[in-house]
């Protein structure tokens, strides 16, 4: 469910119509509901209810610190990549308990970052990993709190270039040397060992691979444990799906998902780490742009939007489906005819959508695409030297600009010139 519903015949965030935002900021731009975005953190809060847990959100989804305060304000941890994304949450007022820093490529600059500033724990990915960072807290007379995220080899039957979990996938150790791993992490004097942390990929639309990830992930917390370890945390990572076109078959619940976690591992008394990203934010978001042409081409017709891939990169890298509606309600009934959806980037792929059916629309209509709150405007660039475009916060009837457009003199400005030129 969201907050993006047609009223009197005009699509609103919330209360406030699109075409108002539109108006105001201009288009193409990015909006997200704080309804939708609070609502969807809570399922996923509930739906542990009665375990140890903190559900910290993934930040890689969306990013901006308005979101990230909106969430941290209801209790959320996050769970950072980089070090960038650790000083967002710091700036969005997440104390350092509450940070997760996960990511297979972690620099000493980051892990200073991130020790002297204070963190939950490590999620680490390999050997060298874990002895860079013991030798970084070393100097700095810390211990560095750390799961060891393992390869459990399971399909996750997603996209390949969002699958995390099988043995020919970058992350993690292979679960078969984990005990090995654990040996070397627990001796290593600035590591403290607390936990295991396993992911297996994003937009999982079924429970099976959780299933068979988390029961694996329980056998090994019973091998450590009786080698020593002191295992009490297990960090379950995210990657639940969303049902990206309206009529398809919905991905579990959330509530489903926290069942199954508490009958694969609720006999083992371990605080549970979740990190959801796209749940929390997919939905929570749409973009917005106008019809600049209508094209007549061989065989078809283009509705030319003033959006392209550098906006909205996913049907570009990932052949990804967006519901993509018309900001005035259609008639019922209305005729639909065939377009290719495309934008002005000089590049065949920066093409949203082929074929797709839609009521006739003309230049200066404007259209939304739905589900686009993750992995939409925190992957956008400045490709064609094309401004990154704003993104709107919606509360009820109130919207704000929370990251602006930038000016081509900002952009450009950004560029320094050698003095030999």
């Amino acid at each position: 469910m969201d907050h993006f519903l047609y009223q009197g015949g005009n699509l609103h965030a919330e209360d406030v119509p699109l075409a108002e935002i539109a108006a105001a900021v201009g288009t193409p731009f990015y909006v997200y509901s704080t309804a939708t975005l609070e609502r969807h953190f809570r399922l996923f809060d509930e739906a542990l209810d009665g375990m140890d847990h903190l559900v910290c959100y993934a930040m890689k989804a969306a990013s901006n610190v308005a979101i990230l305060k909106t969430l941290a304000a209801l209790g959320a941890g996050m769970d950072v990549v980089s070090g960038g994304e650790y000083m967002r949450a710091k700036a969005a007022g997440v104390p350092g308990e509450r940070i997760v820093f996960s990511g297979v490529g972690k620099t000493r600059d980051e892990m200073r970052l991130a020790l002297e500033g204070g963190i939950r724990q490590f999620n680490v990915e390999s050997e060298p990993e874990m002895e860079v960072l013991s030798a970084v807290a070393v100097e700095l007379g810390l211990r560095a709190p750390i799961t060891v995220r393992v390869n459990p080899d399971v399909d996750a039957k997603t996209h390949a270039k969002i699958a995390t979990g099988k043995s020919e996938n970058k992350f993690g150790i292979p679960i078969a040397r984990a005990r090995e791993v654990y040996r070397l992490a627990a001796g290593l004097p600035g590591l403290e060992v607390i936990g295991i942390d396993v992911h297996i990929g994003s937009q999982l639309t079924d429970l099976e691979p959780f299933r068979q990830a988390y029961l694996k992930l329980a056998e090994l917390t019973e091998i450590l444990r009786a080698d020593g370890l002191d295992i009490r945390r297990l960090d379950l990572g995210g990657g639940l799906g969303i049902p990206y076109a309206r009529g398809n078959e919905a991905p579990p619940l959330p509530s489903a998902y926290g069942a199954m976690v508490q009958e694969t591992l609720g006999h083992l008394g371990c605080e549970i780490e979740i990190e959801p990203g796209r749940l929390i934010a997919g939905n929570a978001g749409l973009m917005v742009s106008e019809v600049i042409y209508v094209k007549s081409g061989e065989g078809r017709d283009f509705l030319i939007l003033d959006a392209a891939m550098n906006d909205l990169i996913r049907p570009a890298m990932y052949d990804a489906w967006h519901d993509i509606v018309p900001l005035i309600e259609p008639e019922a009934g209305a005729e639909q005819r065939p377009y290719d959806i495309v934008g002005p980037v000089c590049e065949s792929g920066d093409t949203f959508a082929k074929q797709r059916m839609m009521p006739q629309l003309s230049a200066g209509d404007l259209v939304a695409f739905r589900s686009a709150g993750a992995y939409g405007a925190v992957m956008a660039s400045e490709y064609n030297t094309r401004p990154l475009i704003p993104e709107v916060l919606v509360n009820g009837q109130e919207f704000a600009v929370i990251r602006a457009r930038p000016s081509f003199d900002e952009m450009i400005n950004r560029d320094t010139i050698p003095e030999w030129l």
